[in-house]
C-alpha cells in the first residue's frame, strides 16, 4: 500500500527530452489533459478547448502577479563573477537575495556596472543574503534596466529577450514574483475574450511566487516539510464574486497552484475572506479544498509540493496514472510545458 505521506511516493522517471526548454509560438495550442475526478476519466484536448469545460457564470480565477527581471550579474572585488537573485524587499534599498556562488563574506562589495554597486550586509536564518544597493534609483527601476528574467533551473539555456514576454502571463500586472504562475501562460488575449463572451466571470488574486516554488522536499515525511511564506492578496471585489458564485452553486476554476493556494488560504468554510497576508499553506493528500471546484495546472517536478497538491485534488492514483500517460504520449513538462484541467 502506498504511503501518501512519504516523499518517495511522489517520484516518477521523466525523460529529459520532455522538459520544455522553449514556449510554443501559440500559447493556447499546447496539449490539454482533461481529468474528470468523479468518473476517473482522462482525455486529450488542446488548451484552447478549455472554454468547452466552463459554463456561464462560473468563475475563472487568475493570479495577476508579474515576474520581475530579478536576476543580476556582477563582479566581486576579487574579480570573480557572482549572481544575485532578488527575492524580497526589506526596505527601499535592501533585499533578501539568493547569491551564487554562496560563499561570500559579509561586507563584500559587488560591482554590477559603472553606476551600480551592492554590498552583502547580513545572513538570514535560511541562508539567504541581505544585500544593499547603492543607487539613487529604486531597485525596481534598476531591475528593469539591468535585470534578467529568472528562468527555472530545469530550463538549461540562458534567458533571452523573448523570455521577457513569454515567461509572463498576458494579464500580469503587479511586480513581485521570481517565477511565473505557469498555468496562466497558456492563455491568450483572444481566448480570454472568448471566455468573457461566454458569460464566465474572471476574478483576480495575487500571490507573489517566491523561492519556495523551487525548494525540494528534503524530508521523508511530507508533513515535516516547511513551506516558504509568500505574500498573497484578495480584493473585496474578488471575494464578492467568488462568494456569490458559491452561493449559486457555480464552479470556481483556479488557474494554477498559486491561485489554488491563495483561495484556500483565505477560505472560511465555503466562503472566502479578503485582505493581504503571508501564506505557507501546504496542500497534500488528506487536506481538504473548500473553495476550488476545478483547477488548471501544468505538469510538475517529481517529489514537489505542487505534485502533492495536485494529488490531493485529483487523488493520488489518478494523478500518478495521468503522469505516466503524459510521459507515454510525450506531453511537454514544467514551466513552458503542456497543461492539465482537473474537474
Amino acid at each position: 500500500m502506498v504511503d501518501l505521506l512519504n516523499t518517495k511516493s511522489y517520484y516518477y522517471e521523466l525523460p529529459k527530452d520532455l522538459i520544455a526548454q522553449h514556449p510554443l509560438d501559440d500559447r493556447s495550442s499546447s496539449k490539454l489533459m482533461v481529468i474528470n475526478r468523479n468518473v476517473k476519466s482522462i482525455e486529450h484536448r488542446t488548451f484552447s478547448d478549455i472554454i468547452d469545460f466552463v459554463s456561464t457564470d462560473d468563475v475563472l480565477v487568475i493570479n495577476t502577479t508579474k515576474v520581475m527581471p530579478a536576476r543580476l550579474f556582477g563582479v566581486k572585488e576579487t574579480g570573480g563573477m557572482i549572481e544575485l537573485l532578488l527575492l524580497q524587499p526589506q526596505n527601499d534599498t535592501e533585499w533578501t537575495c539568493l547569491v551564487k556562488p554562496g560563499k561570500i563574506k559579509i561586507g563584500s562589495k559587488i560591482r554590477i556596472n559603472d553606476e551600480l554597486t551592492a554590498e552583502i550586509n547580513g545572513l538570514t536564518a535560511d541562508g539567504m543574503r541581505l544585500v544593499t544597493f547603492s543607487s539613487p534609483e529604486s531597485v525596481y527601476t534598476i531591475l528593469e534596466k539591468y535585470g534578467h528574467i529568472p528562468l527555472p533551473p530545469y530550463i538549461t539555456r540562458k534567458s533571452n529577450n523573448f523570455d521577457t514576454l513569454s515567461y509572463q502571463t498576458v494579464y500580469a500586472k503587479q511586480n513581485g514574483s521570481v517565477a511565473a504562475p505557469t498555468a496562466g501562460l497558456h492563455f491568450t488575449e483572444e481566448l480570454l475574450s472568448k471566455i468573457k463572451k461566454k458569460g464566465i466571470k474572471i476574478a483576480e488574486v495575487v500571490l507573489n511566487v517566491g523561492l519556495g516554488t523551487f525548494k525540494p522536499v528534503g524530508v521523508d515525511n511530507i508533513t515535516e516539510h516547511k513551506m516558504h511564506s509568500e505574500l498573497c492578496e484578495i480584493s473585496k471585489e474578488t471575494a464578492d464574486i467568488i462568494n456569490n458564485a458559491k452561493k449559486e452553486n457555480k464552479k470556481i476554476i483556479s488557474v494554477g497552484t498559486t491561485t489554488t493556494r491563495t483561495l484556500e488560504s483565505f477560505s472560511k468554510g465555503t466562503q472566502i475572506e479578503y485582505g493581504k497576508k503571508w501564506t505557507n499553506i501546504f496542500l497534500y493528500p488528506g487536506k481538504p479544498f473548500h473553495i476550488v471546484d476545478a483547477q488548471i495546472t501544468n505538469f510538475h517536478l517529481p517529489q514537489s509540493t505542487l505534485l502533492m497538491l495536485v494529488s490531493a485534488f485529483a487523488g493520488y492514483d489518478l494523478t500518478m496514472k495521468a503522469y505516466q500517460i503524459a510521459i507515454k504520449k510525450k506531453y511537454r513538462f514544467f514551466s513552458y510545458g503542456d497543461a492539465m484541467l482537473i474537474y
